[in-house]
């Protein structure tokens, strides 16, 4: 799954409740379907295994939908994962001129093409979800690159935007491989953290897709 595609269709999607379906007035009778007895909407709730579906008034439905509201691990991975992104199309354009191998810059341009949609995506959410007035939580401190796991160092990248041929590729793999698995790690925390649904859908394609990459650049060096 694309994960900018994914994150921008639970953005602009509204989510129904799991195992919760919605039935129209008068579609079925019964106490078990059909419509509730004030003649509002019935909401059928399948049961468990081996157990029946329950007939739910609208209110009772609506207590029942489980509440994924961004909390402040959300919103920090969310604007920390922006500025992780950012670094990572830094240093892939540079491979188009400095690279040897073709390898290298297939990888960066891929990494480019998934990236900067992913950045759009993440940037919507954030427009969405903004902190609660007076919170600082979960506010990057600075753009502090050193509190991110994985983030090269401005003298690394120094040092990349000066390499070429075999030497950029080399490093270039080095410090891609250490920014991916800095970005799995922060996905990891965020899901143990977190709240919000699209944000663990975000975190879980980082993870699979960032983790398939470290091992394809850790065979290619």
């Amino acid at each position: 799954m694309d994960m900018a595609k994914a994150l921008l269709g639970r953005i602009t999607g509204a989510v129904v409740a799991s195992g919760v379906l919605l039935a129209l007035t008068g579609c079925g009778g019964g106490e078990e379907g059909g419509a509730a007895k004030d003649g509002a909407a019935a909401v059928i709730a399948p049961g468990r295994p081996g157990e029946k579906a329950r007939t739910l008034s609208p209110s009772e439905a609506a207590g029942r939908k489980p509440d994924d509201s961004p909390n402040a691990a959300d919103r920090a991975y969310v604007q920390h994962m922006v500025e992780h992104h950012r670094q990572a199309l830094t240093m892939s354009a540079l491979a188009p001129e400095r690279a040897s191998a073709e390898g290298v810059k297939r990888l960066a341009e891929r990494i480019s093409a998934a990236q900067q949609p992913e950045i759009g995506a993440m940037e919507k959410w954030l427009a969405l979800h903004p902190a609660p007035a007076g919170s600082t939580s979960g506010a990057p401190a600075g753009h502090d690159h050193a509190a991110m796991p994985g983030m090269a160092t401005a003298q690394q990248l120094a040092q990349l935007a000066q390499a070429k041929g075999a030497e950029f590729d080399r490093l270039f793999l080095t410090l891609m491989t250490a920014h991916h698995e800095g970005a799995v790690k922060m996905a990891g925390e965020v899901l143990a953290a977190g709240n919000n649904g699209a944000v663990e859908e975000m975190a879980n394609e980082v993870v699979a897709t960032q983790t398939a990459e470290v091992h394809r650049m850790r065979a290619m060096g």
